[in-house]
C-alpha cells in the first residue's frame, strides 16, 4: 500500500477552521461516498459513514476530526489591518511573517504583522511574542478590505504540501492525515463483525465538541481515535520527552491529557499490531487531549476506547510532517483491528 499523496495534498490544503468545515466535509463525501452502506450529517456538521456488519449486535466507532486550527476575524481598524480571535492552540512565535488566507466574499491572502525588530527596546527583544502582538496585513486599505471580508470570517494558514524525503509537509497534517487513513480505510473495508460508524468529527481543536455530540447520538460499544501526537524526536530532545518518533510506527494511544484509554483496547491493539507484523510505538501524551474522551464517555454506557496515533513533527505550528511509513501503517492497524474487533477479551 501506498500513500495517494495526490488526495493527501487535497484534504490537508482544504481549508476546514473550527466551525467553517464545509469545503473538507465535501471532499470526504465525495471520497467516500461509494464505499459505505450509509451517509448522513449531524445537526453540528459531523460527517457519519456506516458501513454494515455481519451482526447489529454491536457498534463500533472511529472519529477523525476534519476541523484545523484558524483564526477569526475580530476588527478592521482605519488603516485596513485586521486584528483576530484564535480557533485553537498556536505557538505565537511560529506566527511572524507568515501568509494565512482570510475567507471572505473571496479568498484574500494576508501576512501576519508584527513590530519589527528595528523598532524594539532592547527589552522587548527578549520577551516571548503573544497572540495579541500580531495582526494580518492584506496590503489594501479598509475600504478594499471591508469590500471582501467581515466580522466572523474564518482564517486558516497557507501552505502547500510538498514530500520531503519519506515525509510529508504541509498546514493541518493535524489532522487532516487521520482523515486520509479513515477515508482509505472505509475504501478498503470488505467484511466486518460488526456495524462500523466512521466520523468526521467537527471542532475537535476547540474542545471535542463534534465527537462528544456524535459519540452521545451513535452509543457505541467500541472507540477508536484517530488523531496525530507529538514526534519530540528532534535536536536537544531527551530520550524519555520524545513521545514517539517518525517512522517508527503507529502509536497506540495509553493516555493523554483527556483520557487513560481502556486496558482492554490498548491490549487488543498492541496485539493485533504483533500478530500482522504492523509496526507501533506507545503513547503517553502528558498536554493535550483528543477525541478519545468524547467516544469514551458521551455514550449512554460509555465505550470502551482507545486510539490509534500518527506521529508528528512541528504539531500546531504552521507546517507539521508525517512520515508515509507510519500513515501506511496507522492504516494497517485499523482495518485489522475493525476485521477482527469480535476476537477481543472485553470482559474485566
Amino acid at each position: 500500500m501506498k500513500v495517494d499523496v495526490k488526495l493527501f495534498k487535497e484534504i490537508c490544503e482544504a481549508p476546514g477552521a473550527p466551525g467553517f468545515e464545509d469545503k473538507i466535509r465535501k471532499i470526504i463525501i465525495r471520497e467516500v461516498k461509494s464505499y459505505v452502506d450509509e451517509l448522513s450529517i449531524d445537526n453540528m456538521g459531523s460527517v457519519i459513514a456506516v458501513k454494515k456488519g455481519k451482526s447489529d449486535e454491536k457498534k463500533v466507532m472511529a472519529a477523525a476530526h476534519m476541523d484545523e486550527i484558524g483564526f477569526l476575524v475580530s476588527h478592521i481598524d482605519n488603516n485596513g489591518f485586521i486584528r483576530f480571535q484564535t480557533l485553537g492552540g498556536f505557538d505565537p512565535k511560529t506566527l511572524t511573517s507568515q501568509r494565512v488566507i482570510i475567507h471572505g466574499k473571496k479568498d484574500v491572502i494576508g501576512v501576519m504583522g508584527s513590530k519589527p525588530i528595528h523598532m524594539m527596546k532592547a527589552e522587548e527583544r527578549n520577551k516571548p511574542s503573544k497572540i495579541e502582538d500580531y495582526y494580518i496585513d492584506c496590503g489594501m486599505s479598509r475600504k478594499d478590505v471591508v469590500k471582501l471580508i467581515g466580522i466572523g470570517d474564518p482564517i486558516t494558514r497557507q501552505r502547500e504540501l510538498v514530500e520531503m524525503g519519506d515525509c510529508l509537509n504541509c498546514k493541518s497534517i493535524d489532522n487532516r492525515v487521520s482523515v486520509y487513513i479513515l477515508v482509505e480505510t472505509l475504501k478498503r473495508l470488505k467484511t466486518i463483525p460488526y456495524d462500523f460508524y466512521g466520523v468526521f468529527t467537527v471542532q475537535e481543536e476547540v474542545g471535542l465538541r463534534g465527537a462528544n455530540v456524535a459519540s452521545h447520538h451513535i452509543d457505541p460499544d467500541f472507540g477508536i481515535a484517530l488523531d496525530t501526537t507529538i514526534a519530540y524526536d528532534l535536536p536537544g530532545a531527551q530520550e524519555h520527552e520524545r513521545v514517539t518518533e517518525l517512522g517508527k510506527g503507529t502509536a497506540i494511544k495509553i493516555m493523554d491529557a483527556s483520557a487513560i484509554c481502556d486496558t482492554r483496547m490498548v491490549k487488543f491493539l498492541k496485539d493485533t499490531a504483533d500478530k500482522h507484523k504492523i509496526p507501533w510505538q506507545p503513547e503517553i501524551l502528558a498536554a493535550g487531549g483528543t477525541d478519545t474522551a468524547g467516544l469514551q464517555r458521551n455514550g449512554k454506557q460509555g465505550s470502551i476506547a482507545g486510539a490509534i496515533s500518527i506521529p508528528t513533527r512541528h504539531l500546531h505550528q504552521v507546517i507539521e510532517m508525517a512520515h508515509k511509513k507510519d500513515i501506511v501503517n496507522s492504516i494497517e492497524l485499523l482495518m485489522r483491528a475493525l476485521e477482527e474487533i469480535d476476537t477481543g477479551k472485553w470482559t474485566f
